[in-house]
């Protein structure tokens, strides 16, 4: 998979979908509300003012203090139209994948420098202020360390070079710092600071002749024009290029241009570009999140003591795709992107896989009122992670997107436990060659969850569940269990019954419950089915739950299964 897909994957289809604005900001001003170069509504302008003020101290301090210089202005109009602190989140991890060189990295190397550099800037340039607020530590910040640095701590005598006018003078202290290259600006870029407060909080200066100590003072420090008498001192009053140089006497170089000095100091006060351009026609004003409504669970089942299984089911409307008609054929495709990553970030699983739809003229309204079922099996060790679902509509650009907890238990020995509890509308047995794989294989038996729970008076439930550690006996090295099943309407127990292991026959220490639960003589109404699972050996019991609701059958949505590249 090339950089670009992977990046995008990482950082887009885990957390984000973005939508482009065009607007302009004073990066250094954090405290300042951007101004738009294209004009936004007063109510988005009253939003934006009123969620700085509202914004979460960690929050405001990481827009108007952490990266206050190398957010874009787009980046930070987005952030302030955002209505959730998950956005927030989800906002963050994307503006730091995007500058990352490599986004599969648990570890962000461009987010690691960035806040070298602040801590740096803190140590060397404070000076009354915290040292990230002066210009120095500024510059340094958004461009990183200059190749070379010429400071004059406490000034002194300057001999100015012949563009300058020439001639000796006395300084304030000052420093000029040099790179070789900078991204979007170019070569060999000079920058000058002085200190003529003497205080130590150097200022970046435009005109050269800022660190002139003796610029006032009435025949000291002349140029060598003022000094042969061809020139005064209050020639230097009268320019309109923003300096107070002397004449030289000759030309000056192209850097000294009163034009390339301002682009100078406009570009290097704007926000690095986002060096990764394949990312960059990504990044909007807000969040677009559920534009493909779907539904999802997980569900998880035992493998080792170490190892648990985790199927992601997702069901999504047909309704919600967009199909394209070609003869006579309905089509629509879906990317469905998956991630689980830990709390540190660190990704441990990904999944990935389009998914096709086909219907023909015929039957393309009636599969409107369907749903498409996809399930991911995923194995995991037990603890906290985090989980990104992401699904995009690739004819309309549509995209949903999940962003969940996912503790995944673990189960310990000796202790009489269970998997979920899974209602589901198929449970059939594979053959040989397809047990443990496909889509919503469970071992050697196919189980494919009803995501709503939704069912009719026709229909049967079926039921799927596996129980653990049950206690063999000494004599015979059998388990001996009883589980008992009831459907409870509010406090009402509506049905009930109960089987053994041996008349399921199945006597290990681990038995899979596969049956199904006929729904005719249930009332339309919400249920709950309560299954207890007692091992009479060790005298333990182990209950689980779920909900579901019988309907009339015309009021039900059906599923399909899907089938990667189908």
């Amino acid at each position: 998979m090339s950089r670009v897909v992977k990046t995008l994957f990482a950082s887009v289809f885990s957390l984000v979908i973005w939508l482009p604005v065009a607007l302009a900001q004073e990066a250094q001003d954090p405290g300042t509300t951007p101004s738009p170069t294209k004009k936004l509504d007063k109510e988005t302008k009253r939003k934006m003012k009123r969620t700085l003020k509202e914004l979460d101290n960690a929050y405001r301090q990481w827009l108007t203090e952490d990266v206050t210089y190398i957010i874009s202005p787009e980046e930070r109009n987005a952030f302030l139209q955002l209505d959730t602190n998950e956005e927030r989140e989800q906002f963050i991890e994307a503006f730091w994948l995007r500058r990352s060189s490599n986004p599969d990295l648990p570890d962000n190397d461009f987010k690691e420098e960035h806040y070298r550099r602040i801590a740096y800037a803190n140590e060397h340039y404070a000076s009354g202020i915290p040292g990230w607020k002066t210009d120095r530590g500024r510059m340094y910040i958004m461009w990183g360390p200059p190749d070379e640095i010429d400071a004059h701590p406490t000034g002194g005598t300057y001999d100015r070079p012949m563009e300058e006018g020439g001639g000796s003078t006395s300084t304030y202290p000052w420093e000029t710092w040099r790179w070789r290259y900078l991204e979007g600006i170019g070569e060999n870029i000079i920058l000058e600071f002085v200190d003529p407060s003497g205080s130590g909080e150097y200022h970046l200066t435009m005109d050269p002749s800022e660190k002139d100590a003796l610029l006032h003072v009435p025949g000291a420090g002349l140029s060598l024009l003022e000094s042969m008498g061809m020139s005064t001192k209050a020639d230097r009053f009268t320019r309109s290029d923003g300096t107070t140089l002397p004449k030289s006497m000759g030309g000056q170089p192209a850097s000294m241009d009163e034009f390339n000095r301002l682009e100078l100091y406009a570009k290097v006060n704007k926000p690095p570009e986002v060096k990764f351009k394949d990312l960059e026609s990504l990044v909007t004003h807000r969040i677009v999140r559920d534009q493909v409504h779907f539904t999802w669970r997980t569900d998880f089942l035992k493998v080792t003591n170490e190892t648990v299984l985790v199927p992601v089911t997702i069901q999504i409307p047909n309704s919600q795709l967009s199909f394209q008609a070609k003869d006579g054929i309905h089509s629509a495709t879906m990317n469905i992107f998956g991630r689980v990553t830990t709390l540190t970030g660190r990704v441990v699983q990904t999944f990935e896989d389009p998914v096709s739809r086909d219907f023909p003229d015929s039957l393309f309204q009636q599969s409107l009122k369907l749903q498409s079922i996809y399930q991911k099996a995923v194995p995991l060790r037990p603890g906290l992670y985090r989980l990104d679902l992401v699904i995009k509509d690739v004819q309309s650009g549509n995209v949903g997107v999940v962003n969940s907890r996912l503790a995944v238990p673990r189960y310990e020995d000796e202790k009489l436990d269970a998997s979920s509890l899974i209602l589901a509308d198929q449970l059939e047995r594979v053959p040989a060659k397809q047990i443990g794989a496909g889509q919503f294989v469970l071992g050697s038996t196919k189980v494919r969850p009803r995501l709503e729970s939704d069912f009719t008076t026709s229909d049967r439930l079926g039921i799927y569940l596996q129980v653990y550690n049950l206690k063999p006996d000494e004599k015979t090295h059998k388990s001996n269990a009883t589980f008992e099943f009831n459907v409870k309407r509010g406090v009402e127990q509506v049905l009930q019954f109960k089987e053994t292991s041996e008349e399921m026959k199945q006597t290990g220490d681990q038995i899979t419950i596969e049956r199904w639960l006929p729904l005719a003589t249930l009332t339309p109404g919400k249920y709950t089915l309560v299954v207890n699972a007692t091992d009479t050996l060790s005298n333990q019991t182990i209950s689980r739950t779920a909900d579901f609701t019988v309907k009339a059958p015309q009021q039900i949505k059906t599923t399909a299964s899907t089938a990667p590249g189908r």
